[in-house]
């Protein structure tokens, strides 16, 4: 068909290459993040101890996936998803333009809330509009998102390969500066091929509640819901839990208030959402594929910050007598993707015409425990480090191609499982609250790179030791209670 590439509607293509160039920006900028933070003044750099660096790097992360909710809530009722993606684009562009100055703290830290902002518009939505290419469901959406995906981490190998060398050899300026290029080529590609979407994400449906009367959002309950919030930190501050004055403080503090608003959320969804029971119970499947998407990304993200960390100074990065730059080896995962991802699409697209493809639940469970396999692959190689501190990249590449193949299990088929999971006034919400466990599972990810003692390898085994423990047995529980859950999805496959 003319409107098909490959079986697959031409708008994918469009929102691949959107998707691409903002994940250039996004992980090219991450992949030197932590190292700037932690280089000298005399350096460049903004002198931060790891903790705090990793700290830093978690909030930010996490921030940027949380914004995803209210940038959700704005297209779904407002401006349609669609114009989301495309003002989204450029405040990530404006804020690694901004970063590319480096005046500073001040400055580095304004940028960073630009790129935040801007990927909270622009995340969640576009994985909407690829939802909507594919109104049937089925498998033919669970390969369309498999190749969604592989655009995502084929923007992540670009940048993850142009910002840390002109970081390393030209200096901070020109790493955070393609980042912003690679935004802007983003947005040209979105501007002049986005009649190829046709309608999608083009209208804002309706919202109405469960009487027919118009839907309005009760900002007096998410006042107090915030409100709630905050005395609810203020209170672990005064008992001691948490100690805000600190960075690591006031990311773990920030990781209650996100924990709280999503059972908030949740909470309020289903009581006063308006829901029927059908949909009420496909919500209860989308919360576990929270907790479970948490656990994984805790783990996951360890590539930006204790993972970062460990390579540059503990693996033996020479090549041909050239000291790679430490941000280039992210791409192991990333390249894993992009080589894997058209398989397991046709994987699932078999399985699904053999009548054998697994449920979601299961790919959760299978993902979860190869991201806990993935650290018993650093366990050993932080046990490896021998008298010259240094250990070989196969280590690396064990632990990246476990996590990688546990991502292609569990994140693209989550997101296409929330679309199709979702009450259709809250679709984009939801793929909001589905990154916003991504946003939890970063912050995680930099306080727990913050609590690794990187001057000592003697304690890294433990440390990575305790998250095998719990990406194996979460993963367990998730393919134990796969029937249970597969009842609550009502039908939807």
């Amino acid at each position: 068909m003319a409107n098909e590439i490959l079986g697959h509607p031409r708008g994918l293509a469009v929102l691949f290459l959107t998707e691409m160039w903002e994940r250039f920006s996004y992980y090219g900028m991450r992949s030197i993040l932590i190292l700037y933070l932690v280089a000298e003044a005399a350096k460049g750099g903004l002198g931060f101890s790891s903790a705090d660096a990793g700290a830093v790097v978690g909030l930010y992360a996490s921030s940027a996936y949380l914004l995803t909710l209210p940038g959700g809530w704005v297209a779904d009722n407002i401006i349609g998803h669609r114009k989301a993606v495309w003002y989204g684009g450029i405040l990530i562009m404006i804020g690694h333009i901004i970063l590319a100055f480096q005046g500073g703290a001040g400055v580095f830290f304004t940028g960073l809330a630009f790129v935040a902002t801007g990927t909270g518009f622009l995340k969640g939505n576009i994985s909407k509009i690829v939802g909507d290419l594919y109104p049937e469901g089925g498998g033919r959406r669970d390969a369309g998102f498999s190749v969604f995906y592989m655009g995502i981490n084929l923007g992540a190998v670009l940048g993850q390969i142009a910002c840390p060398i002109l970081a390393v050899w030209l200096g901070w300026h020109y790493g955070f500066g393609i980042a912003a290029v690679g935004m802007f080529l983003g947005l040209v590609q979105f501007h002049y091929t986005g009649h190829y979407l046709g309608e999608a994400g083009s209208k804002i449906a309706p919202k109405v509640g469960a009487d027919g009367s118009a839907d309005k959002a009760n900002f007096p309950l998410i006042g107090a819901l915030l409100a709630g919030t905050i005395l609810f930190i203020s209170g672990l501050q005064y008992l001691g839990v948490i100690n805000i004055s600190s960075i690591p403080g006031l990311v773990a503090g920030w990781g209650y208030v996100l924990l709280a608003v999503v059972v908030c959320y949740f909470t309020y969804i289903v009581v006063g959402g308006g829901l029927t029971s059908d949909e009420k119970a496909r919500v209860g499947v989308i919360f576990a594929l929270f907790i479970g998407a948490v656990i994984f990304w805790s783990g996951f993200e360890q590539a930006a910050t204790s993972f970062s960390l460990f390579t540059e100074n503990y693996v033996d990065r020479v090549f041909f007598g050239t000291n790679l730059p430490s941000g280039l080896f992210q791409n192991l995962n990333s390249f894993t993707i992009v080589m894997l991802a058209p398989l397991v699409g046709a994987l699932w697209l078999s399985l699904t015409k053999k009548g054998k493809n697994p449920s979601i639940l299961i790919k959760f469970g299978m993902g979860l425990v190869l991201m806990g396999l993935g650290f018993l692959v650093m366990f050993y190689a932080s046990q490896a480090i021998g008298v010259n501190n240094k250990v070989g990249i196969n280590w690396l590449i064990g632990t990246y191609v476990l996590h990688s193949i546990g991502e292609l299990f569990l994140s693209p088929v989550g997101l296409s499982a929330t679309t199709k999971l979702s009450p259709p006034k809250y679709t984009a919400q939801m793929l909001g609250i589905w990154f916003v466990a991504a946003a939890i599972g970063n912050l995680v990810a930099g306080l727990f790179a913050g609590s690794v003692d990187q001057s000592d390898p003697t304690k890294m085994p433990e440390a990575f030791f305790s998250v095998v423990i719990l990406g194996v047995v979460s993963g367990l529980i998730f393919i134990i209670a796969a029937p249970f859950l597969k009842k609550m999805m009502r039908g939807v496959e």
